[in-house]
């Protein structure tokens, strides 16, 4: 290893005193592999041992040879090679003076019948409500896994998301406040089951589960605040049934643009944003709730959420952005902000493919849809001209590149005696209004 500058004496005299107390991990116990000690050592029909969670990765990304010796193997069966594994943990145990903890011993994977055998049980008390003995199940579940990703595989593979999403609808028709621990229960286990199948998605989108999902939003805690939204953000995502479905359930609006204008945290606050964004892009109820949301002043928070939030997050803020600048109380609210056109021209090939995208896209609606001249003479100002200029050199979609076609060929009149600003103070331009 190399030591830089004053430091390197220092690095010498230590490396002279720890000489004697360098630990050398005998090659047997490494992972071919990952070259890390072994904690699960399980052996293939090559002869050859690996980590499990190592090998196991290996076969499910389609591999179907030995690492090491490139043979294809004969058998995909994983035998626990628990001498050698007793061999690791004696090591540990010797060797704990050198900071060395001893590797636990495997829990042995949940078979596919065990879990069967509990999803049966799931089904038959969630018939007669009993929360105890279903919240027991679907603990055991979550249990099981949290210990390993191959029991997580283990339980999805079986069935589990149906029927614990019809568990879910069962006790929310009965009642929220009640059976609040096997729901809450419930949702945290399907966190790791996304996305759902379709069975699933019919008794999670169901106006019981829905309602019980937005009470979560508004009287659990963080954790279940996370599950709920995390649910609703993949339902709306996949059918655009079930935004229709949650648009429809009063007070919705309000708990998501709460999340927005006073976030929790990020995970949240991503989700919040997709879950508005689906909400928006329903056909049979969009324009109200446009409207809805226009008038609790979300264009506004957008606008500054957009300036330095990170990728994921500016990408979702411009896509709802867009959604309102289809209605003209949105357009309205954008024009009326000053930081609406040096931010959206900021975005634009600064952040991501999407970004830019929903970039060009607000600015075609704010110009086709309104005020042309002001529109076409502020984005001059802010560098507009240029970056679409490099946009369509640099390349983009279809629907992208004739929106900025467009947009160019109108600007071009207005060019002449306009001074453009290439960089933007966003804090000082927000301060001077």
């Amino acid at each position: 290893m190399m030591v830089f500058g004053w430091r390197r004496k220092n690095a010498r005299k230590k490396q002279q005193s720890t000489s004697n107390m360098e630990l050398l991990i005998p090659n047997h116990f490494i992972c071919p592999i990952s070259l890390d000690l072994m904690k699960d050592p399980v052996t293939l029909s090559s002869g050859f041992t690996y980590d499990r969670s190592n090998i196991e990765a290996w076969l499910q990304a389609g591999n179907f040879t030995c690492p090491v010796t490139n043979q294809i193997l004969t058998s995909f069966d994983l035998i626990p090679n628990h001498n050698l594994r007793k061999m690791i943990q004696d090591w540990c145990v010797e060797n704990s003076k050198f900071g060395i903890q001893r590797i636990p011993t495997p829990r042995v994977p949940v078979s596919p019948t065990q879990v069967s055998d509990v999803l049966s049980s799931l089904a038959a008390s969630t018939r007669s409500l009993d929360q105890y003995e279903c919240l027991d199940l679907v603990q055991k579940m979550k249990k099981w896994g949290n210990e390993s990703e191959r029991n997580r595989c283990c339980i999805v593979d079986n069935g589990a998301s149906a029927v614990l999403a019809s568990t879910f609808n069962a006790f929310a028709t009965d009642s929220f406040e009640r059976n609040a621990n096997i729901l809450e229960e419930i949702l945290s286990i399907l966190d790791w089951m996304f996305p759902l199948d379709v069975e699933s998605q019919i008794y999670l989108g169901s106006q019981a589960s829905l309602r019980c999902m937005l009470w979560f939003l508004e009287c659990r805690d963080l954790s279940s605040k996370q599950n709920s939204i995390v649910a609703l953000k993949e339902l709306l995502s996949s059918d655009q049934q079930h935004a229709e479905a949650l648009a429809i359930i009063e007070g919705v609006n309000e708990v998501l643009f709460r999340f927005i204008k006073d976030p929790i945290c990020p995970k949240i606050t991503k989700a919040s944003l997709t879950v508005i964004f689906c909400l928006l892009s329903s056909p049979s109820s969009s324009e109200k709730i446009k409207s809805a949301f226009v008038k609790m002043g979300l264009v506004s928070l957008l606008i500054e959420m957009i300036i330095d939030s990170e990728r994921s997050t500016c990408e979702r803020a411009l896509g709802v952005l867009d959604r309102l600048c289809d209605c003209e109380e949105g357009r309205e609210e954008a024009y009326n902000n000053c930081l609406t056109w040096p931010v959206l021209v900021k975005k634009i090939l600064r952040v991501s493919e999407l970004a830019t995208e929903y970039s060009v896209s607000c600015i075609w609606k704010l110009n086709k849809y309104g005020r042309k001249e002001k529109v076409l003479v502020e984005v001059l100002q802010v560098g507009a001209f240029q970056k679409l200029v490099l946009l369509l050199q640099l390349g983009c979609g279809d629907e992208t590149k004739e929106k900025t076609t467009e947009l160019l060929k109108q600007m071009n009149p207005y060019r002449n005696g306009l001074e453009c600003i290439e960089s933007v103070d966003f804090k000082n331009l927000k301060r001077s209004f």
